[in-house]
């Protein structure tokens, strides 16, 4: 008697692996359909398991949503270049963060304005840093740590909110517009509001005098 075979047998997931595809999932469903349609059924479709698996980690969608959004940005980090200069530096990292955080952005706005906001109850300075939040300290990131060891700039001397503006700059465009920024907008945040507020402070002590004539 010949029997028809079954294939090979689907590898169950555990932990965080498991955890990662759901969360997958829900970002994939949450672009394919919006968090409107979208439903803790459709998810547990789209991963390939039961209901009962994602209620017993997510209490609703509106926290699985905003744990899909938060895994997918932290999943997907900006790489962090190395021209040789600051301004190199971030001029690449916003131009990269702009082109490829403005999808995910649209996405996580769409998703707020559809009732995702109304829904977990959080404030909107909550949903902002909870949905659109930068990804580590101003102070630590590492195109400033590049330009502090090559001498350009001393992190110690710095407001972290100046270290932080740019970013919050290219955030807040994107934010409004739910597209990626122009050159020349990047390059006005850099070398027009950013770099003058750095220019006076140098590791070698304060700048030089102006000569005398």
């Amino acid at each position: 008697m010949v029997t028809e075979d079954p294939g090979p047998a689907r590898r169950r997931r555990h932990g965080k692996e498991l955890e990662a595809a759901l969360l997958t999932a829900g970002w994939d469903e949450l672009v394919e359909a919006g968090y409107a349609r979208l439903t803790m059924g459709s998810i547990a479709a789209r991963a390939r398991t039961s209901e009962a698996v994602l209620y017993r980690r997510w209490a609703n969608k509106d926290q699985l949503v905003l744990a899909a959004i938060e895994h997918h940005r932290k999943a997907n980090p900006v790489a962090v270049p190395d021209t040789g200069t600051l301004r190199g530096d971030l001029l690449a990292q916003l131009t990269a963060m702009s082109e490829s955080l403005a999808g995910f952005f649209a996405i996580a706005a769409a998703a707020a304005f559809s009732g995702l906001l109304a829904d977990t109850g959080l404030t909107p300075s909550e949903a902002r840093e909870r949905v659109m939040a930068a990804q580590g300290l101003p102070h630590v990131r590492a195109v400033y740590q590049q330009a502090h060891d090559r001498g350009e700039i001393d992190l110690e001397r710095i407001d972290p909110a100046v270290l932080a503006m740019p970013f919050d700059l290219v955030r807040h465009d994107m934010l409004m517009d739910l597209g990626p920024l122009g050159p020349e907008r990047i390059r006005t945040i850099v070398d027009a509001l950013f770099l003058p507020l750095v220019r006076g402070h140098r590791t070698d002590g304060d700048a030089p005098p102006p000569s005398s004539s």
